[in-house]
């Protein structure tokens, strides 16, 4: 049975890696004793064909090492890819394409008879009369519509500024300070030129300004069709622009205009996180000092995002990109877009409208739409994992395979051999390599399965600034080779729920498929 399956599987992966987006596959084949052997392999969305190939390659051949081997059904999880065998046919069906519409009615003829006029009444006024009449009538009703568009106008824009100025409470800051006019920003990004485009974030481009002051700004200008709202631009203006701490991007401004919807921050000079961690020669500046500012601050950033400031914020899409540098190589939390706002007495909610990064998402929030301040603690695990290895989470690089960082991480760290994830960059005195050991560990405690483990950020905080403080021993990260006892339980079922939960972020991955 195994070499058929074997046969199957290898089958599935050419098709699976060459389909496109879904980069899904399956088929059945005959085994041995009259069975037949039903398989369903899947990739995520943003790995390309290659990786897609290599991933699922890895998978087989880790199932010698599964206790699933041997076994008639199974599961095996991958961070980027999955697949399922089993003797018994599927009992859920993927979903199909819908039946073509219904042919339409056949159109009414162009040319019907016109149904009898009753006869006219004599006319009993003169159109001098009738003028007189209508003219002032239709004068007045437009005079009453106008006037109540303009009001409509007032009343909308006056909503969204006395949200912001009541969350500033006695604070200096008031909304007609931070908005700008469109012409001004447009002067300042010369036209919103290529020459000062900075990147694409996720709901739009970023653009550098000057401002007439000399005062350089980052401008997001968010795209017309990206999925945001009125409700999510309110929602970061509300947020950011309350929020002052020296590790967070700090908001000067927006913009409406129409459909132009702009946000001014400060700038920041030396871009994001992920242009020195994942090159190879400006990697090199960040040595473990800097780096270890970097983890640090960081994680007081989000801490007082949890808890210090006025209102509890979860970020949702804590990664390398929204970390910037500035240029003592400070880092500062960035985008806010997908922030949820609690009050102080919340620490959870639930969202069919999966927003975040593909890799930094806590599994109960991938899966299930549960998130809480320990899914950011889960983000920021695997951004640590990956500032001390150089490398990015989902093409982990080990000699010439391709594996995942956080399997790796636990691996090694089980076996006593974590100085093989670190950078070789750091790899220097045996001070520096306990210190990044360290460092390793406190991730592993972040980025475990179960969210009640986690720590929080205040634990975090305490445990990178007290070299002494013991550690407790980490479970598992979110990661797993289960086998299958009930096929009602496989991934297809989760296929399906999740297949409807999308959203228009094109940096982050927001169209979930199963892993």
């Amino acid at each position: 049975m195994q070499e058929d399956l074997r046969t199957l599987l290898e089958s599935l992966q050419s098709k699976a890696s060459a389909g496109g987006k879904r980069k899904f596959a399956r088929n059945s084949t005959r085994g041995p004793d009259f069975q037949t052997i039903h398989a369903l392999v899947q990739c995520t969305a943003d790995l390309s064909a290659e990786e897609c190939f290599n991933c699922l390659r890895t998978g087989y051949e880790s199932l010698p090492s599964c206790p699933c081997y041997g076994k008639r059904a199974a599961t095996v999880l991958m961070p980027s890819c999955n697949f399922i065998f089993q003797v018994n046919p599927f009992s859920n069906k993927l979903p199909t394409e819908a039946p073509p519409p219904l042919w339409p009615p056949p159109p009414s003829p162009l040319w019907q008879s016109p149904p009898p006029l009753p006869p006219s009444p004599p006319p009993t006024v003169t159109a001098r009369t009738v003028i007189i009449t209508v003219v002032p009538t239709v004068t007045v009703v437009i005079l009453i519509v106008c006037t109540f568009v303009i009001l409509r106008k007032r009343q909308k824009r006056k909503h969204l500024l006395n949200p912001i100025e009541s969350i500033h409470g006695d604070d200096t800051t008031t909304a007609e300070s931070l908005q700008y006019d469109f012409s001004a920003i447009q002067a300042a990004t010369d036209n919103f030129s290529n020459a000062n485009k900075l990147g694409q974030g996720g709901f739009g481009p970023v653009y550098k300004g000057k401002l007439p002051n000399g005062q350089e700004v980052a401008v997001k200008r968010l795209s017309v069709g990206s999925g945001q709202g009125d409700l999510e631009f309110k929602n970061e203006v509300l947020l950011v622009a309350r929020l002052q701490h020296r590790n967070l991007v700090r908001l000067r401004g927006f913009c409406l205009d129409g459909t132009e919807r702009l946000l001014v921050y400060e700038f920041v000079p030396n871009a994001s996180l992920d242009h020195f961690l994942f090159d190879s020669v400006k990697r090199r500046q960040l040595d473990w000092e800097k780096r270890y500012k970097i983890i640090g601050g960081i994680a007081k950033g989000i801490l007082y995002l949890h808890e210090d400031s006025r209102l509890r914020i979860i970020h949702r899409d804590l990664k390398a990109s929204n970390v910037l540098l500035d240029a003592d190589m400070n880092p500062k939390i960035s985008d806010f877009g997908m922030a949820r706002l609690f009050t102080l007495d919340e620490t959870q909610g639930n969202t069919s409208r999966i927003v975040g990064t593909y890799g930094y998402m806590a599994p109960e929030y991938a899966m299930h739409g549960q998130f809480s301040v320990k899914s950011d603690v889960f983000s920021f695990g695997v951004l640590v994992l990956e500032i001390l290895s150089g490398q990015r989470n989902t093409r982990f690089r080990n000699g010439e395979s391709v594996e995942d960082l956080l399997s790796y991480a636990w691996t090694n760290w089980r076996e006593g051999t974590s100085s093989n994830l670190i950078d070789p960059i750091l790899r220097g005195s045996s001070g520096i390599v306990r210190d990044i050991t360290r460092c390793i560990h406190i991730a592993l405690l972040c980025v475990q399965e179960n969210a009640a483990d986690r720590p929080t950020m205040a634990a975090v905080v305490l445990m990178l600034s007290s070299l002494s403080l013991s550690l407790p021993v980490p479970s598992g990260p979110a990661y797993s080779m289960h086998n299958v006892g009930n096929p009602e339980n496989s991934l297809i079922q989760e296929y399906n729920s999740r297949m409807s939960r999308s959203s228009q972020n094109e940096v982050s991955i927001t169209e979930l498929y199963p892993r």
